[in-house]
């Protein structure tokens, strides 16, 4: 989306990165893309979910990166990522109780650009799957630019987007994740924990796939193609 790249300003050529983190990036760029047109059963996707010291996408601080695979159809408890991102200020005390992830955890997380560089080996180059995905989006790619000094150009699919037009008897518009979570008897063990998030997204994705395969829409780029269509429709053409 280009608005986002406006809006946050372009990669900086000046971040200083060790020997080792700029050879696992160069060995990221190098990986071969995603065929996003095979089959959502012939296909790993990852679905993430942040959390962040506020909802300001560009001011606030990106905390954790949580992500769950969903491979060939299933949701693979082993194949999930989880990382707390190294903070100079801690937030507040009310932000603290939204997420759960207290003072000390945030001064001892992991070194910024480490935990991005971890993120991105763990990805590959599979399509990202998020709920609302803009704010996800936003805060991962402000944070690759800041420690990595990368404006990377990352898939993302966005159920808020593509579910309404795989259910439209159920509901024809945006609603917020809790709404459809309700609809297909969907538990969310630890809400705002980025893994426990993620991973009852991952379910609603496994739903669509399943919806989508019966309507001849079954591949990520198909996802991406609803996904763009009905923005569209939404900014009037």
């Amino acid at each position: 989306m280009k608005w986002l790249k406006d809006l946050f300003g372009k990669a900086s050529s000046a971040v200083p990165l060790t020997a080792a983190q700029e050879e696992a990036l160069a060995a990221w760029q190098k990986r071969p893309a995603e065929d996003m047109s095979r089959s959502h059963f012939r296909t790993r996707y990852i679905v993430v979910d942040v959390e962040s010291s506020g909802l300001n996408m560009v001011r606030d601080s990106l905390i954790s990166i949580g992500a769950v695979a969903v491979c060939e159809g299933v949701i693979d408890a082993n194949d999930a990522f989880e990382v707390v991102l190294r903070q100079d200020e801690v937030s507040s005390h009310e932000n603290i109780l939204i997420h759960g992830i207290g003072g000390s955890a945030q001064r001892e997380g992991v070194e910024p650009a480490d935990a991005l560089l971890a993120f991105l080996d763990y990805v590959g180059r599979a399509p990202l799957v998020a709920y609302h995905a803009e704010f996800d989006r936003a805060m991962i790619g402000r944070a690759l630019r800041e420690f990595l000094g990368k404006d990377l150009d990352l898939p993302w699919i966005d159920l808020a987007w593509v579910m309404p037009e795989l259910f439209r008897e159920l509901i024809d518009g945006q609603v917020v994740l809790d709404e459809w979570l309700q609809r297909f008897d969907i538990e969310n063990i630890l809400r705002h924990n980025a893994v426990s998030d993620a991973y009852a997204t991952a379910k609603l994705l496994l739903i669509a796939q399943a919806r989508a395969v019966t309507q001849g829409k079954d591949s990520a780029a198909v996802f991406m193609d609803i996904e763009r269509a009905r923005r569209w429709v939404r900014r009037g053409g």
